[in-house]
């Protein structure tokens, strides 16, 4: 096969080659995909640097989000494989940045009816993301206002579908004019600059009568100015800090509004809380089969092919995209179901 393989850590993705490497092998609990997309993550930039909380002994293939088709399945399963052999899956396992990678069956999931491969390839870090904290953790419902940060992220524009589904009004944030515009096409009712400084007094405003938003989705780390512009017994979800520093709350502004800081962290629910994982699938399937969550692949610039990948991580690092950034991989029995 071809694939992205990581020898020594590197400075940045242009250092990153595309070679001819052996087929994978499965383990007997593993499937064999044939991949034909593959989606970017912040953490695959860090991996390929060291400076990722888990680093996997060198040497390893790249990437960690994807979509294909099923070759192989395991030989030793403890029940009748899930997926036979030429579904359409998508999952999140190491070594995504290949024509062929291994997963196990948890880690799998089919893709939606009339979803392409890109598509489904962004799908299964953002939407459980998105969904577990606004339903599971802040109970989201309809007449709430949702004041979602970096709104044009991957994990910003399943937020904003997910709130607008359960019925919410969605004041977005973006720093650029592009990126309120795609925001606005994915549903949010009301955009905000938060590259002006004034931006938590044009939220406020935005309310019924200056009340402030009900749950704050915060993937950025904007939790302390975000108290200015949040209602009494308001939520603050505490999703992540793209903006690159771990920043301090004034605990006074939590207590003298009712305030709820709420963490979300969906990969550990694996560990903690299996059986809220199928539930979590279940409520996103839902939305998509009544048209009202869709995929968020960045559709301003197409990356096809492994070699693509470099660049397709450079403009996701330079924080030039929006959405999922998704390569699409020709394989060679054809592209039609793309």
């Amino acid at each position: 096969m071809r694939g992205i393989q990581v020898s020594q850590y590197v400075k940045g993705p242009k250092e990153l080659k595309v070679t001819e490497l052996p087929d994978p092998k499965p383990r007997p609990d593993q499937y064999l995909i044939e991949v034909h997309a593959a989606a970017t993550n912040f953490f695959d930039i860090l991996q390929i640097q060291g400076k990722y909380q888990t680093q996997p002994p060198f040497p390893w293939v790249s990437g960690a989000e994807f979509s294909g088709v099923v070759l192989a399945t395991p030989t030793n399963p403890k029940s009748p494989p899930k997926f036979p052999v030429g579904s359409r899956v998508f999952g999140a396992s190491q070594g995504a940045y290949a024509s062929r990678v291994c997963s196990l069956e948890h880690e799998l999931l089919p893709v939606p009816a009339g979803w392409s491969f890109p598509d489904a390839a962004g799908l299964f870090v953002t939407a459980p993301t998105s969904y577990g904290a606004l339903v599971q953790r802040a109970g989201v419902k309809a007449g709430d206002w949702v004041l979602v940060h970096a709104a044009a992220g991957g994990v910003g524009l399943a937020a904003v579908q997910v709130a607008k589904a359960f019925g919410a009004t969605v004041i977005a944030t973006a720093g650029t004019p592009r990126k309120l515009e795609v925001a606005r096409q994915f549903g949010a009712d009301h955009v905000v600059d938060y590259g002006d400084a004034g931006w938590p007094e044009q939220v406020k405003k935005l309310t019924p009568g200056g009340r402030g938003v009900d749950i704050v989705y915060d993937p950025v780390g904007l939790v302390d100015r975000s108290t200015k512009c949040v209602a009494w017994n308001g939520r603050i979800l505490v999703v992540g800090f793209a903006a690159g520093s771990i920043e301090k709350v004034a605990m006074n502004k939590v207590l003298l509004k009712n305030i709820s800081l709420v963490g979300i962290h969906w990969g550990a629910y694996a560990k903690f809380e299996k059986q809220t994982i199928p539930v979590v699938w279940q409520g996103i399937a839902r939305l998509i089969e009544q048209g009202k969550f869709r995929g968020t692949v960045f559709s301003d610039k197409e990356f096809v092919g492994l070699e693509s990948i470099p660049d397709a991580l450079l403009a996701l690092g330079g924080r030039e995209t929006w959405g999922k950034v998704v390569v699409k991989i020709p394989q060679q029995s054809g592209e039609s179901k793309l």
